[in-house]
């Protein structure tokens, strides 16, 4: 079931303000986020926040990290929740060895150890910031283990699923009855795209098929920041066709703080004609 999502509500904190949140303890591998007296009102907030924790761990260079929350006098509004644990979850699967939080409210307590039950994670919650630190020093460090995806697909698999509608401008990019189950999964994926972009040369408009496509947390955070770049790079605009609900909603998550409209069809047939509305301007 897809959410509905307040296109309206616009972000109340800016990246900059954010950025004074972050901060990297390189000798501990932690990404400590202080989050005390902050108040996320919207799914707006939520991208906005979660959009510079993903551009800044891409900074490091390292992948992975341990995250160290603060959550003293966080406020969490309901028209938020459902944002936060979605993308909070695609972040942790992504980058974290590990999470731990502290000084959370009775509510916000609550409501974590609730999302924690649903989505089968352990919350390590603490009191204050020397335990939640301690419980982090526990843990081991997965970054010597080098992670090797074993590939589900090939980038030629992909290359293959390219066709080019000359007249029309239009690259037809076919994702159906595909699972994007990691970040090798993506990048053989996008790999494979922009290989044959470059080799047709040009901008085009994108036209993608979802249907039956999967692309699970572990991959989201890839998927987004390599989809990012080859639209910069290659496309005029892109519209996206008969997604399931779960990619759907992801889609118009990234979108509310990505800045570009989702355009989503529910056929091929819809898709053409959104296309043919972005030509003449509409």
């Amino acid at each position: 079931m897809s959410v509905t999502l307040a296109p309206n509500a616009p972000p109340t904190h800016s990246a900059e303000e954010i950025d004074q949140r972050i901060q990297f303890l390189e000798d501990d591998k932690i990404m400590e986020i202080d989050l005390s007296d902050f108040t996320l009102e919207n799914s707006a907030d939520v991208n906005v926040l979660y959009d510079r924790l993903e551009a800044r761990i891409a900074e490091t260079g390292e992948e992975l990290w341990f995250f160290l929350i603060n959550y003293r006098g966080t406020k969490i509004d309901p028209a938020a929740w459902f944002a936060h644990s979605r993308r909070g979850k695609d972040l942790n699967l992504a980058h974290s060895m590990g999470t731990v939080r502290y000084d959370a409210s009775e509510d916000t307590r609550r409501q974590i150890e609730r999302s924690a039950g649903t989505d089968n994670f352990d919350p390590n919650l603490f009191a204050d910031r020397d335990e939640a630190v301690e419980r982090l020093k526990s843990m081991p460090s997965k970054r010597r283990a080098k992670i090797v995806h074993v590939p589900n697909y090939s980038v030629e698999e992909f290359k293959n699923r390219i066709t080019f509608l000359l007249e029309d401008q239009i690259v037809d990019i076919d994702l159906s009855n595909i699972t994007l189950a990691h970040s090798r999964d993506v990048n053989d994926c996008y790999d494979g795209v922009e290989a044959a972009l470059e080799a047709q040369g040009g901008k085009w408009y994108f036209l993608v098929n979802y249907e039956n496509t999967k692309i699970f947390s572990e991959a989201w955070v890839q998927y987004a920041a390599r989809g990012k770049a080859a639209n910069e790079t290659y496309s005029l605009g892109s519209v996206r066709y008969a997604p399931g609900s779960e990619t759907e909603t992801d889609i118009r998550l990234r979108a509310e703080s990505g800045g570009f409209r989702p355009n989503i069809r529910n056929t091929r047939e819809e898709a053409l004609e959104r296309i043919a509305e972005m030509k003449r301007g509409e």
